[in-house]
């Protein structure tokens, strides 16, 4: 039995050999480093190299050769161009990033309860496929002020037509010394008083005969009427014949009427009558009074079309890009709260509803709650993203109001390359918008890796 616990006390297990250990981690760690090699390098040429160029390009003047200092940072935020490329990036990042926040944690919840779930999804997550190139140039087109060529203000004057009267000839004026006088309204009248019993021609220049209504009649059988004893009677006409010929200020027999135009009959400064002109430009006031009156064509008959909405204007360009914005991101928005919203534990759901909770309720005191992780990454990535948009500015304001729409990136190129040529500037923003989406950046990356604990 001694000789058995000698035997054994004598022969242990053999030690692991600590030197081929760390030669076998070293050998490891050398190969990832070859692995990560090319990825360090490019990472180095591509964001280190610039970042750190950038910061010492900032304290030299435009041309690069003399050390200004902190002259640029200072210069920049007494620049007015600098302050409201600073105050749009703040309107960017407070409206943004919230309501995608908001419309992707709206349809996200929605989807769930419709039938088709999947290609609704896939819908609204397309948008992320397009460039912002080419969604600029979209939105360019859409939010275009001429209805014949932007969509938005088609739909915008359709509308408006159809509530409000058009008025019919927008660019008719009256011939000077035939009869009519304009008012400061724009309107026009008879120079000379009418009495119940006359008949009198209102000749309008300005329209061309091809945009005369299809219903549009000579005049001249109209100006041989005689009125009645009690009746006013008239015509109003193009006082233009085409091909050349006829007289001014005379109804000739190729002259055509004009239709649907308003003729108001007043006397002492008050409309007692109102009639539209016929196919032929004809109309007539019946069961006038005896006295004094004046013909009006009203100003509703010549005011200008309605030509829409400015979306590309200094007051509304900002907004209208964030529209586009919206446009692209609420896809991304919707599909990373949809995934976390899967996630959540139906039992909670499920015993609310049993405890009687209407779905507002579980919606504003489990859903969102349960989601405030997700929804906190989702907003400080727009934020992050918002912060540096580019592509959209530049491509959609038109160049008279870049400036109300610069942000700090467009007017970081602009000063640098877009007529500035003040490279110390230009990198003076950079630097500035590099230390504005720092702290985001630190925020996400310490939220994710808490999370991953």
């Amino acid at each position: 039995m001694t000789a058995t616990l000698v035997k054994e006390t004598s022969s242990p297990p053999p030690a692991p050999d600590a030197d081929r250990t760390r030669r076998l981690r070293r050998r490891g760690r050398t190969v990832a480093l070859l692995f990560v090699l090319p990825a360090l390098l490019l990472l180095g040429a591509l964001v280190v190299y610039p970042v750190l160029f950038s910061i010492g390009r900032s304290f030299f003047d435009a041309s690069g050769t003399t050390f200004v200092g902190g002259d640029n940072y200072t210069e920049m935020f007494r620049d007015p161009a600098t302050l409201k490329a600073v105050r749009n990036t703040a309107i960017w990042v407070v409206v943004a990033p919230a309501l995608l926040t908001g419309l992707g944690l709206i349809l996200a919840v929605l989807v769930e309860k419709v039938r088709w779930a999947t290609a609704f999804k896939l819908l609204l997550f397309m948008p992320m496929a397009v460039s912002f190139l080419a969604a600029g140039i979209i939105f360019r087109l859409a939010y275009d002020e001429d209805p014949d060529k932007g969509v938005l203000n088609a739909a915008v004057v359709s509308v408006h037509d159809a509530f409000a009267d058009r008025s019919t000839y927008p660019t008719a004026r009256a011939r000077d010394g035939q009869g009519l006088t304009k008012g400061k309204d724009g309107s026009y009248r008879t120079s000379a008083s009418l009495s119940p019993g006359d008949a009198v021609a209102l000749g309008l220049v300005g329209v061309r005969p091809a945009d005369l209504p299809g219903d549009a009649r000579p005049a001249s059988g109209a100006a041989g009427r005689k009125p009645a004893a009690d009746e006013l009677r008239g015509v109003v006409y193009l006082d233009f014949t085409p091909g050349g010929g006829g007289e001014q200020g005379r109804v000739d027999a190729r002259e055509s009427g004009l239709p649907q135009m308003k003729v108001e009959a007043v006397r002492g400064g008050e409309t007692v009558a109102s009639a539209t002109t016929a196919a032929d430009g004809s109309f007539r006031f019946e069961g006038l009074e005896p006295g004094s009156y004046t013909v009006t064509l009203p100003s509703a008959n010549f005011a200008p079309p309605y030509e829409g909405v400015s979306w590309l204007g200094p007051a509304l360009v900002t907004p209208a890009i964030i529209g586009a914005y919206l446009w692209i991101w609420t896809g991304f928005a919707m599909v990373l709260i949809g995934a976390g919203l899967s996630t959540l534990p139906r039992d909670a759901l499920e015993a609310a509803r049993m405890d009687g909770a209407s779905e507002w309720q579980i919606f504003r005191r489990i859903t969102v709650p349960l989601l405030a992780p997700v929804l906190t990454v989702v907003f400080i990535t727009l934020v992050i993203n918002v912060m540096k948009v580019f592509d959209l500015v530049y491509i959609i304001a038109p160049g008279p109001v870049q400036e109300d729409a610069t942000v700090l990136a467009t007017q970081m190129w602009l000063v640098s390359f877009g007529g500035g040529n003040n490279q110390g500037l230009g990198s003076a923003l950079g630097v500035l918008l590099l230390l504005l989406v720092v702290p985001a950046m630190v925020f996400n990356v310490r939220r994710f890796r808490r999370s991953q604990r």
